[in-house]
């Protein structure tokens, strides 16, 4: 477990964390709704243990955190409305959910077109995407009863054996994304999460 400076990130830990991921790691992070598991989007054999220690169903998606925009469009197709509303809301509590890009791992899209994107307000989060140069994939760490956790001391007594590295970035207070899909520029709310939608109603 390393605690990082969740303001002003050190870069060496960053770095460290990167590594992990790089190596084939799977990791616990924060983001700016709960805190993620997750490892690199093409960590095949990583999204496989990811899937087993949720005991998640095979057949749910997982979706993946971006660094910015930009990074958004090499993964999904962003239309200019798309790109518009994004620009207005991200970095945010949202998960976009867009038609996916060939670039995204067919594991993590059973029988699907659809990716869900996420660009988290934490800096923690956008630092070790940018520095890991790929997005990784986010999925809630919870408990076996379901419940999401943010407190870093309870997080290591439950995954401490089970993941490669916890980053601390302090207490977070869980609540999901509010998940909006922008396919074929139709807004859906799926979700209503920390994001305010109240742009969209």
């Amino acid at each position: 477990m390393i605690a990082i400076n969740s303001q002003n990130p050190q870069m060496r830990l960053i770095r460290k964390a990167a590594g992990v991921l790089r190596a084939g790691g799977v990791i616990i992070y924060p983001t700016d709704t709960v805190y993620g598991l997750g490892c690199s989007l093409s960590n095949k054999k990583g999204i496989e243990r990811i899937y087993e220690l949720k005991k998640r169903n095979k057949k749910k998606p997982l979706s993946f955190v971006c660094s910015d925009l930009k990074h958004i469009s090499q993964y999904a197709k962003v239309t200019d409305y798309a790109y518009k509303t994004m620009k207005r809301l991200l970095p945010g509590a949202y998960t976009f959910i867009l038609e996916a890009s060939r670039l995204v791992p067919k594991i993590i899209l059973p029988k699907r077109s659809t990716t869900g994107i996420r660009v988290p307000d934490n800096q923690i989060c956008l630092a070790l995407i940018r520095e890991l140069g790929e997005p990784i994939i986010s999925t809630s760490v919870k408990t076996a009863q379901g419940e999401s956790l943010g407190d870093p001391s309870i997080i290591k007594e439950n995954f401490n054996r089970v993941v490669d590295l916890i980053i601390d970035g302090g207490m977070i207070m869980p609540e999901p994304s509010s998940v909006i899909s922008l396919v074929d520029d139709n807004i859906e709310i799926i979700r209503i999460g920390k994001g305010d939608i109240s742009a969209f109603q």
